[in-house]
């Protein structure tokens, strides 16, 4: 399963993300429009003119791009305003001459928000609010100097929130080496984290108050609070930022402060250690004590640590099919899918069980729903034990949907898909199928499933493509005609499906 689809589940308590003059006082504000329509022909002169620009690869079927649109919009005649004025631009992703546009900004969906610095040279990932004032509030921050200077201690209070990382340089002259480095460090990092850089380290808190630079002063709000750098290597020092942001033990709770570590835990390329338990428990503590102690020992090994509040993490138990009555349990993900549970476990029984799975002695669960006894229905049900023989095997040309029972763009798809397999039924080289992606596990590094409806199409042949188009019912069965094959001949007394 994609990060993304891990991050929208674990996240999901929670309450998204013209022409190039601009108007006059005098000018119908209200009829004109302020985002900036791209497409192919004219996105790299466009672009290439522009310091800073932000752009919004969408699909106009895409409901969250639809929630989209009046916010950006408004923002974007806010920022036209701006001194100097600001571009939020937007492309149709979905439109087939666009589409190699968007893989070259690696678009997987939509709406999918790119900073672009300095002529398209330099291309960051939005992460700010998608409603029309944290929209503005967060462009005028990254359109702005990449570190903030630090006058007073009015302004270290203002600027240093104790529930972020803040990165501050202390220079005794803001010039040199040194300060282009650590600039050039805030320029690469300042989507993922505030800089500002001082002068004076009295006007900090914590640390040695008397040092007068060069050293760089990360402030968190977990474990040791803050760490002081001497390094001033670009990559060394990018390098060192990152490592020190990672909590030795991320907390998924209902608190929103948490929310960045919690996205940071699942960008992780590590293993992924995830203790869930319920935080009114009696022996909270002592889970938290032994849990912490396991995550010190095994650091920098590959493997990060999570600890969820049973109560905020619902959207994991239905991504890995777990129920409340096996907590407190501890599960762990692979790179490559494998899951490996520990249910009903002990405070003392962690260390354990971690060093066991560190040298292969648990045995991985696979999560299959039973492969259904009746499959008459026109959309037929795929579960993990019988993707393979229905998708693969089967030698015909395969429309799959990966959704998801909570999900309400799947509710409004499913009389669609409906309709597209009666219109097929007669035709015994088509199937129309679909597979609850949350209660199975489906073939990892084959399908890039990053949110729900996800379809994708395997022709006959074996080709596999993403079906991104429009979704109605003539969309699809267009879609499917123009890349069928014709099925391979069926084995003798092999009976169709």
């Amino acid at each position: 399963m994609a990060i993304r689809v891990w991050i929208s589940l674990f996240l999901c308590v929670f309450a998204l993300l013209g022409s190039e003059s601009y108007a006059s006082e005098s000018e119908d504000t209200q009829s004109k429009e302020f985002v900036v329509t791209l497409d192919h022909s004219n996105f790299s002169d466009f672009v290439g003119r522009h310091k800073f620009i932000v752009v919004e690869f969408y699909a106009p079927w895409c409901g969250h791009c639809k929630k989209l649109v009046p916010e950006y919009e408004k923002a974007a005649q806010i920022l036209s305003q701006n001194d100097p004025p600001v571009v939020l631009a937007k492309v149709d992703a979905s439109e087939e001459q666009n589409k190699v546009l968007a893989s070259e900004f690696d678009i997987k969906g939509f709406p999918t928000l790119k900073i672009l610095r300095y002529g398209g040279s330099v291309v960051q990932d939005y992460k700010g609010p998608r409603e029309a004032d944290g929209i503005v509030s967060y462009v005028k921050k990254q359109s702005g100097p990449a570190s903030a200077e630090i006058k007073s201690s009015k302004d270290a209070e203002d600027f240093i929130d104790v529930n972020k990382i803040i990165i501050v340089g202390v220079f005794p002259e803001f010039s040199g080496e040194k300060f282009e480095n650590f600039t050039a460090v805030a320029e690469r990092l300042r989507a993922d984290y505030d800089f500002g850089h001082t002068s004076d380290a009295k006007l900090l808190p914590r640390g040695d108050s008397s040092v007068s630079g060069p050293v760089v002063r990360l402030f968190k709000p977990f474990d040791e609070l803050f760490v002081d750098f001497q390094e001033f290597d670009v990559d060394a020092l990018a390098k060192l930022v990152e490592e020190a942001t990672i909590p030795t033990v991320t907390v998924y709770n209902k608190d929103p402060n948490n929310h960045p570590f919690v996205v940071k835990f699942f960008n992780s390329p590590n293993a992924k250690a995830m203790l869930f338990v319920n935080f009114n428990n009696d022996l909270f503590d002592s889970f938290k004590s032994k849990y912490h102690e396991v995550a010190e020992q095994y650091k920098g090994n590959d493997i990060s640590f999570l600890i969820g509040d049973v109560e905020a993490s619902q959207g994991a138990f239905q991504y890995f099919g777990l129920k409340e009555d096996q907590t407190p349990l501890i599960i762990i993900q692979t790179n490559d899918g494998e899951k490996y549970l520990k249910p009903n476990v002990e405070p003392d029984h962690i260390a354990s069980w971690v060093k066991d799975f560190k040298d292969g002695k648990v045995k991985p669960f696979k999560k299959s729903e039973p492969i259904p006894e009746v499959n008459s229905e026109p959309v037929k049900v795929l579960v993990a034990d019988n993707f393979q023989d229905m998708v693969f095997n089967s030698g015909k040309n395969v429309l799959i949907e990966f959704y998801a029972p909570w999900c309400g763009h799947c509710k409004q798809l499913a009389p669609i898909l409906d309709e597209v397999a009666v219109s097929f039924e007669s035709d015994a080289d088509v199937m129309i199928a679909k597979i609850d992606a949350t209660a199975n596990d489906i073939p990892q590094g084959t399908f890039e499933v990053q949110g729900y409806p996800t379809l994708y199409f395997k022709s006959a042949s074996g080709k596999l493509l993403q079906h991104q188009g429009g979704r109605t019912k003539e969309d699809i069965i267009d879609f499917i005609q123009e890349n069928r094959d014709k099925a391979a001949e069926q084995a003798p007394g092999k009976d169709e499906l």
